[in-house]
């Protein structure tokens, strides 16, 4: 038998509920499912192409994750986030994001981890003229979604990726309410900087401060990360 190539790993395919579930994901995400909208699951399995099995797998995934709830004789309904919610959301990221960055610290990969944070600032920075774009939602949350993979650990990003979808259905209901790009890029190049130069105490620090200041937009009808 023939020895792959150094380097190469087989392909891992997802089951379909597992395909259908990321779809769903995504669309919660950036608001095509708003919070409180109910899933009908015959017209969703029309919609998707899928057949009720897999359909009912994924939707059940997706209740245990939170973001789908269900309601006695009524049905199943895309998680509706009060301010009690969201403030929990945010203690839940602080705390995965902290974790992560102690994590990318204390294995000394500061410096990789600086080159990919940079990188989603520079997108950001390219948006800079639509500050309270969806684009410009997805450019800053992929910042954060990059400094937890950074912490290779797949828990870890597991748990993110659950609270950034909900953390983006608040900003796309809401919007952000940053007038301009300028302080938004001056926060996340900031904690960059304090990752590169292996700074533990300060990049908490500023990231906290951030996390604080993103739950108050929010909680004020605004909307930021």
């Amino acid at each position: 038998m023939t020895t792959p190539p150094a380097g190469i790993e087989p392909v891992v395919r997802e089951s379909t509920p597992a395909l259908i579930a990321r779809t769903l994901r995504r669309a919660i995400s950036d608001g095509s499912l708003p919070p409180g909208s109910q899933l009908g699951e015959a017209a969703l399995a029309r919609s998707l192409g899928v057949s009720r099995g897999p359909l009912r797998e994924a939707m059940q995934r997706l209740t245990q994750e939170g973001l789908l709830v269900s309601h006695p004789n009524r049905g199943l309904f895309v998680a509706d986030l009060d301010p009690a919610a969201v403030e929990d959301m945010y203690l839940l990221r602080t705390t995965v994001e902290n974790a992560a960055l102690d994590r990318v610290l204390d294995l000394g990969l500061g410096e990789a981890a600086a080159d990919r944070l940079d990188a989603a600032v520079d997108a950001m920075a390219a948006l800079a003229d639509e500050p309270r774009s969806a684009a410009m939602v997805a450019a800053d949350l992929d910042f954060h979604h990059e400094l937890v993979e950074a912490a290779r650990s797949p828990r870890l990003s597991r748990v993110h990726e659950t609270v950034i979808v909900e953390t983006s259905m608040c900003l796309h209901a809401m919007r952000g309410t940053y007038e301009t790009a300028e302080a938004r890029l001056a926060e996340h190049r900031a904690i960059a900087a304090a990752v590169r130069a292996g700074q533990a105490d300060e990049a908490r620090r500023l990231l906290v401060e951030h996390m604080r200041d993103g739950l108050d937009r929010v909680l004020s009808g605004g909307g930021a990360t």
